[in-house]
């Protein structure tokens, strides 16, 4: 151990280069384990939020089933009277609005049966009221982009207004803010035709019609499920079949969400890449390392040093740079965190960059252990043959 510490003293230069580039590596791929958690944020928290344990889409909607599926009241209800199931619609459309005050923003509008299981409530100002059916609670996000409660929101295109009543937490869906909307009000903006009779923008003097008009569907983007624990596939496949419905677990859902899969993908295999290339890095230094130095480690064994101590020497170096270097890595990623707060999709809780450190050292020591065969075949005799 005295001797593996003296040797990193003396030959300081090419350890710190070495750590110079652990650091960087492991900065690296905790800065790229923060976007793909923030980007999965920036994509599903409004689903991941939802207090839901399933979410039951109509059948035959098998990609992008928010845009795409359609369920009717009829659904929703006969799922409410399966067995210890708790069942609400949903909805879910992406628009673009503008506030009174010229701020023009676009948001995820979520349909919400105000009290229902789905219901955000509000951390500020009013939660959504049925007799207020124009109330719009919005996500932290818009308050960053200049809306505020006490607003008007205009859709645009459709010219339906929104009373801004309250706000909540960060949420978002496809990398648009949350606003959540009664499910009447929903219907109006998924199903009003900009310019037709009786909306706004089309010049008469009334809205589009509400829940009681004919002209708009009784329809939902889908059903979330509150089911009871150990409830099995079995018991949801047979509930499918009778309500026409494809049932799928709350976190299968979020593949709905646009370009969550995508950006998944991309960001993985990036991280798998700087995986793989951090052992080769450290490998590659050791393995000259030991080169260099393989007269001194003859010595040692011509002077009686043992073969576990001398791996003992080469690991304790291995050890303390990747461990030094992926500390100061792991500081580098939090601290660009702390810098971009809520500017960009970065997310690195510290269970996540523990994990992820963790995993960099792990596999920088993995880098070094290439080189032990080397250290423990070292010949006594190359110190001799050295000397004549």
């Amino acid at each position: 151990m005295f001797l593996a510490l003296l040797e990193l003293r003396a030959a300081r230069g090419r350890f710190l280069l070495m750590g110079s580039v652990v650091v960087l590596v492991s900065a690296l791929v905790g800065i790229v384990s923060g976007f793909t958690t923030g980007l999965g944020d920036d994509t599903v928290s409004a689903l991941r939020k939802l207090p839901a344990t399933h979410v039951a889409f109509a059948a035959g909607s098998d990609s992008d089933q928010f845009a795409r599926s359609l369920v009717d009241a009829r659904t929703a209800t006969g799922w409410s009277r399966e067995k210890g199931a708790e069942a609400t619609p949903i909805g879910v459309t992406i628009t673009r609005g503008t506030t009174d005050r010229g701020t023009e923003v676009d948001l995820a509008a979520f349909g919400i049966v105000p009290g229902a299981f789905t219901d955000p409530g509000a951390d500020a100002g009013k939660p959504l009221d049925p007799g207020r059916p124009q109330g719009v609670v919005i996500s932290r996000q818009l308050l960053n982009e200049g809306v505020h409660v006490g607003d008007t929101l205009v859709i645009d295109r459709l010219g339906i207004r929104l009373d801004v009543v309250g706000s909540t937490g960060r949420s978002s869906y496809g990398h648009v803010p949350a606003a959540y909307v009664t499910t009447d009000m929903w219907r109006q903006i998924r199903f009003t035709t900009p310019g037709a009779p009786g909306t706004p923008s089309s010049g008469t003097a009334s809205a589009a019609a509400g829940a009681g008009s004919p002209t708009l569907p009784v329809q939902y983007s889908a059903i979330a499920l509150r089911l009871p624990d150990g409830t099995d596939a079995a018991a949801i496949s047979a509930a499918d079949r009778r309500h026409d419905t494809t049932t799928v677990p709350l976190e299968t859902a979020f593949t709905a969400a646009p370009g969550y899969d995508g950006e998944r993908l991309t960001m993985s295999s990036i991280q798998t890449f700087l995986f793989l290339i951090a052992p080769l890095v450290v490998g590659a230094f050791f393995a000259v390392w030991t080169v260099q130095r393989t007269p001194e480690l003859a010595l040692l064994r011509a002077m009686g040093a043992s073969r576990r101590r001398l791996l003992g020497h080469t690991l304790t170096q291995a050890a303390v740079v990747v461990a030094t270097g992926t500390a100061v890595g792991a500081a580098l990623a939090a601290a660009l965190g702390l810098l971009v707060g809520e500017k960009v999709p970065f997310s690195l809780p510290a269970g996540t960059l523990t994990t992820t450190m963790l995993s960099v050292a792990l596999v920088g020591l993995a880098g070094s252990a290439l080189t032990l065969r080397r250290v423990t075949t070292v010949d006594p005799m190359t110190m001799l043959g050295a000397g004549r």
